[in-house]
């Protein structure tokens, strides 16, 4: 009697169907990667003492209004308050605090000025 074994396995392996997955994959990470610009900046959490050495502070809040030191005032006029308020100074300083709804755009305006002008920025956070 010859019996044969019917459901030999093969050692061969066929990468089609695994290059499927792969293509198929690389697709949708490409595809979800392009995210749009508009997402919100979500202010980090800090822990640690500022040593509070700012000589202006510059705020903007949720509604898009800006503040030098308290004082509202537009966007176009905040490089002329801070030239006029940080112009004898001796490394000149400016506080940020930017609302957490804020774009990012918002800030980099300010950040903008600040570096145009040879200013440091500090970034504030909320404490941990």
């Amino acid at each position: 009697m010859n019996f044969k074994n019917r459901n030999k396995v093969s050692p061969e392996f066929s990468m089609s169907s695994m290059t499927d997955i792969v293509f198929l994959l690389l697709i949708f990470f490409m595809l979800t990667s392009n995210a749009p610009n508009a997402l919100d900046m979500i202010l980090p959490k800090a822990k640690g003492k500022s040593t509070n050495t700012q000589n202006v502070s510059v705020s903007i809040k949720k509604n898009m209004t800006y503040y030098v030191n308290g004082k509202r005032t537009k966007a176009n006029l905040i490089e002329n308050q801070l030239k006029s308020v940080l112009g004898n100074k001796d490394k000149p300083t400016i506080m940020l605090r930017v609302e957490e709804s804020v774009p990012i755009e918002k800030a980099v305006l300010v950040m903008d000025i600040a570096n145009r002008n040879k200013y440091k920025v500090i970034l504030a956070v909320r404490p941990k």
